[in-house]
């Protein structure tokens, strides 16, 4: 029995094999997905059952349910699916461009630039301009860091462990100029800022937050998702890119900007949730395999998955504090990364 379906265009225009793995992989996320976001939905102060929470979102629930459900609990659970799988294809793209499995928003400093960035728009621009412009303001300082990072590594090439050594650095220094601007302002603006620099869902609303980043999603998602078949040419390396006849540098460069505007537009949400986008698709890859036409998509269910999971133990575990989602991403990541550092050591 064949592993694959194969999809022909009427005029044979078009035609592609879909893995039937990655179909089982694919609905068997969204399954999980699925019941972590009612269930979650349904914690807190006042218990909401699952059956409830349902027809809350069927429109048929009871008004108090549905004052909770709508208006305080389900913009937290949209943003924990946009801002997760956001970060999760853009960890998955920068891997396969850069052939590095260490590569990450957060681990090359792309997160740090886009933190500093939000930052400086709340020091800067948050009383003169729209809310809106946030994640573009997030999207600026996250192409300026991978800018940056990018000609700091450069040395007759990119060394890929050179380039996740300078973004560690680099990603240090932004820290620190975010924290100059937090102690330099006024407490409401640091408050802010920490916020976005331990990476937070809290308090989020439809629309500062939800509406503001799912124009953002809509369109950069789907675009990564066509795009899968050049991260799969990129990864094979420059001369042999060229050689199946890819535009290499102009791919390259749309890669690139694809990368840094879901990260960008991500953190200016959630702020700096870390290491989303390194391990989902290292699990990604466990499951689908290598070819990236399977790996984005699962990527962004597992890394939707995290978030979801990372942010119910947040506001859970130690109630009545609400802790931050992205502590208990390090928690888990940190770990991780020096597990990947220690198995790449001599690439």
């Amino acid at each position: 029995m064949s592993k694959y379906l194969t999809v022909r265009g009427k005029s044979s225009w078009f035609s592609f094999l879909i893995s039937k793995k990655m179909l089982w992989v694919i609905a068997g996320l969204l399954i999980v997905n699925a019941a972590v976001f009612i269930v979650g939905t349904g914690i807190g102060s006042v218990k909401v059952t699952p059956v409830e929470v349902i027809k809350v979102l069927l429109g048929t629930g009871s008004e108090m349910h549905t004052v909770i459900v709508n208006t305080l609990r389900l913009p937290r659970m949209i943003v924990a699916v946009l801002v997760g799988s956001s970060l999760a294809v853009s960890g998955a793209i920068l891997q396969g461009l850069i052939r590095n499995p260490l590569a990450s928003p957060d681990i090359v400093g792309i997160t740090g630039g886009a933190t500093l960035g939000a930052v400086c728009f709340f020091f800067f621009l948050g009383s003169a301009i729209s809310i809106t412009w946030l994640p573009l303001c997030a999207i600026i300082g996250a192409f300026v860091s991978t800018l940056i990072i990018y000609l700091l590594a450069w040395k007759k090439g990119v060394s890929p462990l050179r380039m996740v050594m300078i973004g560690i650095g680099m990603s240090a220094a932004y820290s620190s100029i975010s924290y100059m601007l937090m102690i330099s302002g006024p407490i409401i603006l640091a408050n802010k800022s920490m916020t976005f620099m331990t990476g937070s869902i809290y308090g989020v609303s439809w629309e500062k937050d939800v509406l503001v980043m799912l124009p953002w999603v809509l369109i950069l998602l789907p675009l990564a998702l066509l795009m899968a078949r050049e991260v799969n040419v990129q990864e094979l390396g420059t001369d042999i890119a060229a050689g199946v006849g890819s535009a290499v540098q102009v791919k390259r460069a749309l890669l690139i900007l694809l990368s840094v505007a879901l990260a960008g537009a991500a953190v200016a949400i959630g702020g700096a949730i870390g290491f989303i986008g390194l391990m989902a698709p290292h699990i990604a890859r466990k499951l689908v395999g290598p070819a990236f036409g399977g790996v984005l998509p699962v990527s962004a269910l597992i890394g939707s998955l995290i978030l979801l999971v990372a942010d119910l133990a947040a506001r859970t575990l130690f109630t009545p504090l609400d802790i931050p989602a992205g502590v208990f991403t390090a928690v888990i990541g940190a770990p991780f990364f020096v597990y990947l550092l220690y198995k790449n050591r001599h690439a």
